[in-house]
């Protein structure tokens, strides 16, 4: 993956969430889960490390813009 910059976490509410899972419906299931309640940019595919178990995604969000799940 590619180091997370300073433009990332530029601000109060920003957040990058790295997520290790044994495969990818896991990490995008989890991606999911987050992506409901926050405005999340989403990753579309997943990473492989060669040698470790699993698969890691990387989203980042913006906890300052909240979804309002009621509607």
């Amino acid at each position: 993956m590619r180091p997370i910059t300073d433009a990332h976490v530029a601000e109060p509410g920003l957040v990058v969430v790295e997520v290790a899972a044994v495969d990818d419906e896991t990490a995008f299931a989890f991606q999911a889960a987050l992506a409901e309640r926050w405005a999340t940019a989403i990753a579309d595919r997943t990473t492989r490390d060669p040698g470790e178990p699993g698969v890691r995604l990387r989203c980042f969000l913006d906890l300052r813009q909240e979804i309002d799940s009621k509607h």
